[in-house]
């Protein structure tokens, strides 16, 4: 359990940076894809270096630690950058 919520915290870590990026691209182009997806992979290395393995319960964990990290990183965009007029 305890290397679930570890791995979950070096999820969010990761898509924060990611988050953060595709906040200020607009919705549904080529970057904003990239944005959204190029963190999987790493997602993917973070899950076997782990040992978590496959089970079922760590999926909705990181899931939620990935999208939690791509929220609050578009957050602290909108909040660090306000939009320009």
């Amino acid at each position: 359990m305890f290397r679930l919520f570890i791995a979950a915290a070096i999820v969010v870590a990761l898509n924060l940076p990611f988050g953060f990026w595709r906040a200020g691209v607009a919705k549904f182009s080529a970057r904003w894809i990239v944005a959204v997806h190029a963190p999987v992979p790493l997602v993917i290395a973070v899950r076997l270096l782990s040992g978590l393995g496959w089970h079922l319960i760590t999926f909705p964990v990181l899931i939620g630690a990935f999208f939690t990290g791509q929220f609050v990183g578009g957050r602290l965009r909108r909040r660090a950058l306000p939009p320009s007029a």
